[in-house]
C-alpha cells in the first residue's frame, strides 16, 4: 500500500526522500562528528553518480534524480564550514573528488568483466550486466562534467560561506547557508548541463533540464535551513559537555 502510494503521489515522494537523507547526515553527524559528515558526503556522492542518470517529473518539472543525493553534500560541506571552519570544508570537497573520481573509475573497470556462461545462470547474468551497462557506461562527457561541476561548485560554496561570514560574524546562519549554496549551485547547474547534457540533448533541453534541477535545489536550500540550526546547535552542545 505504501508503494501504491508514494508511486501516485511523486513530490510527496520527493519530499520524504530529502528529509529522510538530511536526516541521515544530521544523524551521522550526531553519532561520528566530523567524520560522520565526510562519510555523508562520500556516500552522497556514490548515490548521484549511481542515479544521476535517471530522470524523473517532480511538481511538473523534468529533472535528474541524483539532484536529491547530491542535496546533502552542500548542506555537510556548510556544516563543516560552520562548525570545523574553512580548512576542514576544504578538505572535505577534495574527498569527495577523491571519492568521485575512484567511484567512476571503478564502476567503468566493472563493465570489462563479461557475464557467466553457465547455462544455470546466463539469462539472470546477462540481464543483470545489460542493466549494469545501462547505468553506469558513463561517456567521457557525463564524467568531466560531473567532475567539473561538483570541484568548481563546492569549492566556491566553501568560499561564498566564509565571505559571508566575515561580515555577518555568527548571526545569520540561515543567509549565508542560502546564499552560498543558491550560488554554488547555479554554477554546479550551469556547468553540468552545458557539459553533461548539451550534445545528447538539444541545448534547450539541456537549459530546461539545468532550471529545473536548479529550482529544485532552492527549494532543498530551504528545507536544509532547519537542519544546519539543529546540526550547529548539536554541535554547541557537545563542546559545551566536553568543556
Amino acid at each position: 500500500m505504501l508503494v501504491r502510494f508514494f508511486t501516485a503521489q511523486q513530490e510527496l515522494l520527493w519530499l520524504t526522500t530529502l528529509l529522510v537523507d538530511l536526516g541521515c547526515t544530521v544523524i551521522l553527524y550526531r553519532l561520528f562528528g566530523k567524520a560522520g559528515l565526510q562519510v555523508a558526503i562520500a556516500t552522497a556522492i556514490i548515490l548521484a553518480n549511481l542515479s544521476g542518470p535517471k530522470l524523473t517529473e517532480i511538481f511538473g518539472l523534468q529533472t535528474s534524480l541524483g539532484v536529491i543525493f547530491y542535496s546533502s553534500i552542500f548542506f555537510a560541506t556548510d556544516v563543516l564550514s560552520e562548525n570545523y571552519g574553512r580548512a576542514e570544508a576544504n578538505k572535505a570537497v577534495r574527498m569527495g573528488f577523491a571519492v568521485s573520481v575512484i567511484v567512476l573509475l571503478m564502476l567503468s573497470i566493472s563493465l570489462l568483466y563479461q557475464p557467466t556462461t553457465d547455462p544455470k545462470s546466463a539469462a539472470f547474468s546477462l540481464s543483470i550486466h545489460d542493466s549494469f551497462i545501462t547505468i553506469v557506461n558513463y561517456t567521457p562527457r557525463f564524467v568531466f562534467g560531473s567532475l567539473l561541476a561538483y570541484y568548481v561548485s563546492q569549492s566556491f560554496d566553501v568560499w561564498a560561506f566564509h565571505r559571508i561570514k566575515k561580515v555577518t560574524g555568527d548571526r545569520w546562519l540561515w543567509l549565508r547557508n542560502n546564499l552560498s549554496t543558491m550560488s554554488s549551485q547555479a554554477i554546479d547547474t550551469v556547468i553540468y548541463s552545458l557539459v553533461a547534457w548539451w550534445g545528447i540533448v538539444d541545448l534547450q533541453t539541456a537549459l530546461a533540464l539545468g532550471a529545473a534541477k536548479y529550482i529544485l535545489k532552492m527549494g532543498i536550500a530551504a528545507i536544509d535551513t532547519a537542519f544546519i540550526y539543529w546540526a550547529r546547535a548539536s554541535f554547541r552542545r557537545r563542546e559545551a559537555a566536553l568543556s
